[in-house]
This record gives C-alpha cells, sequence and structure tokens, in this order.
C-alpha cells in the first residue's frame, strides 16, 4: 500500500474525482479568518496546486488549481498561466466546467474539458474543441512533431464481471468470474486504453488502439495516468506501461513491463523481457519473496513493477523506475536506462540507497538524469551523470514534487511544499558541479493571502534511541504562539503504507499544521520500515508488523513525555490511517495506560478477514508470507496472525473512534465495523463515523469538514477535557 499512501501530497491531482457541477462557478476564496489558528474551513478554502508546464520558450508557464466549494460540495478544476519572472498570474478559466491537463501545443494551451481536447491562446482567448471522438478523453499527449496524439479512452471489460442479459436492464447484480474484480473504489467493468490519432485541420478523430484486442489495462490502475507513456523524439514510436495479467494472476503479482510500439508497422517489443520468456508457475497463497519467479536469476528479467518511460532527448535510451522483485510493491525503485540499440540495461541510482519519486533527462552535458527522492524524511533534488556518479543537488527540509525542465534544460520547474505551506511552483537553477550552488525562486504564492492571516506550528527534528540500539529521526511539531512553561495535550502520528515516508508533506486531511493549531503537539516518528534511512531499515516491517516498528512508536511518545517539558504525560493520544490505523488498533492492546484517546481511519483490524478481502493480494501475501489456512505456514505468518490487532480486544480499556469509507476496497468498511462493535460491546467508549460514498481516502468538501470536526471533538473531549 506503500504507492497509495506515500502520494498523500499528491491529492491535489486527483481531486477530479469531485466534479464541479455545470452551474457552481467555484474559485479563490479571499476569505477573513476570525482567528489566527488554522481551521477545517481555512484548509478547504485553500486552492491546490497541481499539474505544470513551461512554454518551449522558458517565459511562461501553464497549471492547474483546484478550487473547492464547502456549500455546495463541489470542486472546481481550472487553468492559469504565469511568467517565469513572477509576474502576470492570470487564471484562463471563466466559465463553471472544470478544465484539466494543461499543456503546450504549438505555441497554444491544449487542455481538457467535456470529455473532448480543446485549444487556446496563451491569454486565454480563441478557445476552439479540437476533437470529436467517439469515447470521452480521459488523457492525453501531442507527438513532439504535433502530427499525432495518444488519447486514453475507458473500454467496457466483461472479462471478470460478465454482462447482464440484455433482457434485464435492470438488475443491479453481478456474476463475478475471477479476482481483481474490484480496485481501489470500483467494481472493475471498464478498463483504459491508449490510442493513437492523427491531428488534421478537420480535427481528431477516433484512432487505433494501441493493445487493440488485448484485455490488459494502460495506463496501470487505480492512479496511472499519462505520465506512464512516452513519445520518441522523432515520433514513430511509443513506449508503454502494462502488466499484462487479469484476474488472479494480476492479483498477486507486481510484474508489469515497459513496451516499444512502432507507429508505422503496429509491432510491439516488450523490452524488460526476452521474446521467450515465460514466467514461473507461482503459489498464489506464499509470499512470492522465495518463489522461483523472484530466483536470482529470474531477475535480470524485470519481474517487479517497471513503469513510467522517459525518452533521451536523442531517443537513444529510455529510462523507467524499477523494482527489482514480483510481488513486492515497496521495494526500491530504480532508476533504469535501456540503450534501444544494444538492449543493455543499467541501473544508475544504485548508490542512492532510496527511491526515485519522478525524474527528467537532462539537456545538459555534465548531468544525464534530474530526479527527486526520499532521504532522512526529506524528498530533495538529485543528479546523476553519464558514469553514475550522484549528487544530491538540494538540501532543505521541505519536499520536492514534479519536474520538468525548462527554459532549454538550464532551470527545472518543479513543486515544493511542507508541513506548513501547501503547494506551489518552484524554479531550480541546478548546479551539478558544484551543487551548493543550486537556485531555488518561488513562483506562485497561491495560498498567502491565507497563510499571511496564519500563525505557523514550530517544527522540530529530533533525533531519538530505539530499543535495538539504533537512530530514528523524529519530527515533533509544537502549536502556533507556543509557550514552554506549558504543558500540551499529545498526538503519535501513526504512518500508513507501511512504507510511506513521514517526510514533509502537506495532507488537506492529516495535516499536521491543523493539529498543532488546535493545541496539540504532533510527535511524528520515521519508524521502522520507512524509506529514506535505507533499504534495511525498509524492510524490517514486512513480516514483522507488530514488532521493532511498535517498539520505535513507543520510543518515541516515550522521548517525547519523559525528555520534552511541555509535553503532557497524562494526556497523549495516537492517531494514523490504514497500515497507521492497524497501528492503533494494535497499540490499543499493548500499550500499558499510556494514551487516553485513539483515532483509527480505514485500519486494518483482523489480519485473517484482511488476507481475503483486499483486492491486491500481493500485498497480504508479501508481508504476511502465507494464507491464514496454509499448516505449513512460516513462523513470521504465524507470529503476524496470533498479533492481529482483533486478537487482543481483551485488552482495550481506552476511548476510540474509529473511521471508514464504505467504498475503500483496499480495507473494506468491515474492518473498521468489526473494531467499533467490539469496543462498544466491552463497554469501551467509542464512535464510528462511516462514509458510504468515500475510498481510502476522503475526497469531498463538507465529508471532510466532518472529518476534521470528528476527529478534533473527540481528541478535546479526551485530551483536554478529561
Amino acid at each position: 500500500m506503500k504507492k497509495y499512501l506515500g502520494i498523500i501530497v499528491l491529492l491535489s491531482n486527483l481531486v477530479s474525482l469531485v466534479y464541479a457541477g455545470e452551474n457552481v462557478k467555484i474559485g479563490k476564496q479571499d476569505i477573513k479568518l476570525s482567528s489566527n489558528l488554522m481551521t477545517p474551513e481555512a484548509l478547504w478554502a485553500m486552492g491546490r496546486v497541481g499539474a505544470a508546464e513551461a512554454s518551449a520558450d522558458g517565459k511562461q508557464i501553464v497549471y492547474q488549481i483546484g478550487y473547492y466549494s464547502v456549500k455546495a460540495n463541489k470542486s472546481q478544476q481550472k487553468i492559469a498561466i504565469i511568467n517565469a519572472d513572477g509576474t502576470g498570474n492570470t487564471t484562463l478559466t471563466t466559465g463553471s466546467k472544470s478544465e484539466t491537463a494543461p499543456t503546450w501545443y504549438l505555441g497554444k494551451i491544449a487542455f481538457l474539458t467535456g470529455g473532448q481536447l480543446w485549444t487556446m491562446n496563451p491569454d486565454g482567448s480563441d478557445r476552439k474543441q479540437i476533437s470529436n471522438t467517439s469515447k470521452p478523453i480521459e488523457g492525453f499527449k501531442f507527438s513532439p512533431d504535433g502530427k499525432k496524439v495518444i488519447l486514453l479512452h475507458s473500454l467496457d471489460f466483461n472479462e471478470i464481471i460478465k454482462k447482464n442479459p440484455s433482457d434485464l436492464p435492470k438488475a443491479t447484480g453481478r456474476l463475478v468470474t475471477d479476482l481483481m474484480y474490484r480496485h481501489w473504489d470500483h467494481y472493475v467493468e471498464s478498463i483504459q486504453h491508449p490510442f493513437v490519432a492523427d491531428v488534421t485541420e478537420d480535427g481528431i478523430k477516433d484512432g487505433i488502439d494501441i493493445l487493440e484486442g488485448e484485455p490488459y489495462e494502460c495506463p496501470m490502475e487505480p492512479f496511472g495516468g499519462i505520465e506512464q507513456l512516452d513519445w520518441a523524439p522523432d515520433s514513430k514510436s511509443i513506449a508503454y506501461t502494462c502488466r499484462k495479467k487479469t484476474g488472479l494472476e494480476y492479483s498477486i503479482s507486481t510484474d508489469s513491463d515497459i513496451y516499444l510500439y512502432i507507429i508505422g508497422t503496429r509491432e510491439t517489443k516488450n523490452l524488460c523481457k526476452p521474446a521467450d520468456y515465460k514466467a514461473p508457475k507461482v503459489d498464489p497463497t506464499k509470499t512470492l519473496k522465495f518463489q522461483s519467479v523472484n530466483a536470482k536469476e529470474n531477475l535480470k528479467n524485470n519481474v517487479g513493477y517497471d513503469q513510467n518511460p522517459k525518452f533521451s532527448p536523442d531517443g537513444k535510451y529510455i529510462a523507467w523506475t524499477s523494482m527489482e522483485r514480483d510481488g513486492y510493491e515497496a521495494d526500491r525503485l530504480r532508476l533504469c536506462v535501456y540503450n534501444l540499440t544494444t538492449g543493455e540495461k543499467k541501473y544508475v541510482t544504485e548508490s542512492f540507497d532510496s527511491g526515485v519519486e519522478d525524474f527528467v533527462w537532462s539537456d545538459n552535458k555534465d548531468v544525464m538524469i534530474y530526479f527527486i527522492g526520499v532521504w532522512h524524511a526529506t524528498i530533495n533534488l538529485y543528479a546523476v551523470n553519464w558514469k553514475s556518479e550522484l549528487k544530491q543537488l538540494t538540501n532543505t527540509w521541505d519536499d520536492f514534487g514534479q519536474i520538468h525542465l525548462m527554459n532549454n534544460g538550464k532551470q527545472l520547474l518543479m513543486e515544493r511544499h511542507n508541513y506548513t505551506s501547501p503547494a506551489d511552483l518552484y524554479i531550480v537553477t541546478p548546479n551539478f558541479k558544484k551543487p551548493e550552488k543550486t537556485q531555488t525562486k518561488q513562483l506562485t504564492y497561491e495560498n498567502k493571502h491565507i497563510l499571511d492571516q496564519l500563525a505557523k506550528p514550530t517544527v522540530q527534528q529530533r533525533w531519538v534511541n530505539t530499543s535495538d540500539g539504533k537512530q530514528m529521526l523524529v519530527w515533533v511539531i509544537l502549536p502556533p504562539n507556543f509557550d514552554e512553561t506549558k504543558k500540551y495535550p499529545t498526538l503519535l502520528f501513526c504512518e500508513g503504507g507501511p512504507q510511506s515516508p513521514v517526510s514533509q508533506f502537506w495532507s488537506y486531511r492529516w495535516n499536521f499544521m491543523i493539529m498543532a493549531s488546535q493545541g496539540y503537539v504532533v510527535v511524528a516518528p520515521n519508524r521502522r520500515g520507512l524509506p529514506g534511512f535505507g533499504q534495511e531499515w525498509l524492510e524490517e516491517i514486512s513480516g514483522d508488523w507488530t514488532g521493532q516498528c511498535m517498539k520505535d512508536y513507543l520510543a518515541a511518545i516515550d522521548d517525547a513525555a519523559n525528555n520534552l517539558p511541555y509535553v503532557d504525560k497524562n494526556h497523549l493520544g495516537a492517531v494514523g490511517a490504514s497500515f497507521g490505523g492497524f497501528s492503533v488498533y494494535y497499540l490499543a492492546g499493548h500499550h500499558d495506560k499510556r494514551f487516553k484517546a485513539f483515532i483509527s481511519h480505514d485500519g486494518a483490524f483482523n489480519l485473517e478477514a484482511m488476507y481475503t478481502e483486499t483486492e491486491e493480494n500481493w500485498f497480504s501475501n508479501f508481508e504476511y508470507d502465507d494464507a491464514y489456512w496454509n499448516k505449513d505456514r512460516t513462523a513470521r505468518a504465524d507470529k503476524t496472525y496470533k498479533n492481529s490487532p482483533h486478537q487482543f480486544i481483551d485488552k482495550w480499556d481506552t476511548p476510540i473512534l474509529v473511521i471508514h469509507g464504505e467504498k475503500d476496497y483496499r480495507i473494506n468498511a468491515t474492518q473498521g465495523m468489526s473494531a467499533f462493535n467490539a469496543a462498544r460491546m466491552k463497554g469501551i467508549p467509542a464512535e464510528l463515523l462511516i462514509f458510504p460514498d468515500e475510498n481510502h481516502w476522503v475526497l469531498k468538501p463538507q465529508n471532510g469538514v466532518l472529518w476534521q470536526r470528528t476527529f478534533f471533538n473527540w481528541l478535546d473531549r479526551w485530551l483536554k477535557e478529561n
């Protein structure tokens, strides 16, 4: 689940899941706050910066910005433009419809609205619809010569959920014949395919399906987009990402590959595996970790996640992010460079003991690729040259996201955020020879009118001794207007994933600024299992969910309670989502009365039930080792099931708030309901906040505000009033 929960800061790119109504115009809110403390309403009034791109001459940047209306319970995506010197920031969207995915095309701005492609001038004038396809367009990418375009369309898919008889049009039943019938928050009754269409004077019509007749999705569910495909510089071929599996085989494997599609011949070649490759047979009830598919001699065939290909500027190479092992979604993301002439694959970030989050080829002869990655709980900019020499170019406590070349490769357009500042766009001037001279300049100030009214928390970094004699980085966030002579109720934040970084993320739900602004000290440990501290630290979580990582949580909160005089050790709470929610359930039975309140959101409660409830079975297989019914299950699997939180309800003695979304097919809502029911049957004060229309996240504005109010009402009741 790392790949889902580690992208909290990218929620601004997913807000199109909540569409603005035809007659509801939503925009930047010039609000006057009644106090200098962050509130849920202030949080939801903020604009959310999304995808951005610089013009060919580097003089202008177009970007997507999302706004929400709590009153209307809707959002609208808009397109804005700004000059590279920071002047001329203008919103180009003037109507009530959402406009998304802005990109530069032949001096104009191309974008999506109403399921079709449009263009406009950089000043917003001369808007024209340039496509008229039979199916809505869900993503696009123009060829470098501008003569063709990749279009993403959804197609009906009845391989696993059979189509109902035509004479029963009102039947709501679904006949399911295999696994992967649900994914994330929906039943799989359609899949995306990429189409290649000609761009003509008469506009863009239906194109040719690159995967015609193939029952595979491209891009990959649930969050893949147009970044999973790329054009060759000569516009004659396309590289794309695909996991060519369905059903049970799909549900237990993370083996996706990079394919090269030739436009002229319509031929496809797998760049990851030889043409005669046949995957070894596997036992779907056991981890793939120890099976032949992950044997050393088979790993050369790229059996893990391979995705997001990008051609080099000269067209001689393709780079992509690559995980080594099958069935392990949190493996280290390496950067693979493939020579299109020789077929040689080279991994160029092996000296970086963490993962590559995003990357871009360089036009600079001294640098091959720029990339961003997490190290010591921050996401910074790095570069690697053709000799595989790697350097860190920025060194901040902030997190960088997005990375695009601009100004002929002399600069980078990036996004940046931290615990007290939401995303804005920045221009970075990198210096590989002298990294200390790399320059960073803020370009947008989207929420300055709100942030200037707010008092900011103080963020501190502590290194804490763990129970096994190691050092753990812990973020401590202090309330605004902090008074060191006072005692503050304190929250232990339990991260999800289980392998997502506790870096300087900005979240519109798990927001440390609003927690601190409500008068809480926040303790956020980078416990065992989190990336950015080496692969050994990262992998200590798998097969040991209730071992050292739980000891790390307690080490962090005990350090704060015993060594920080402003922490009120009599009013401690623990909160978290997903694996963090699991952690809360487990700590509820093992905290030795440290905590006075718990909150678990979308947490796993009963791991035996979780094993067969979740849709991506590779996750449970890798994390638990075995199906719970296997008589020969490993000692680690036996420990996992015996230490499931539901086994320790007899020790629960502390008030708990349970939150869950009923469209969460990652961790089903029955997990939260079971935990709440057990707490009430035990006579423990408990509440259940259930969202029938939300998934693993909370995306709708009024639900988001309800979430925040319920969250703090519960904490205030048990940590301030008692």
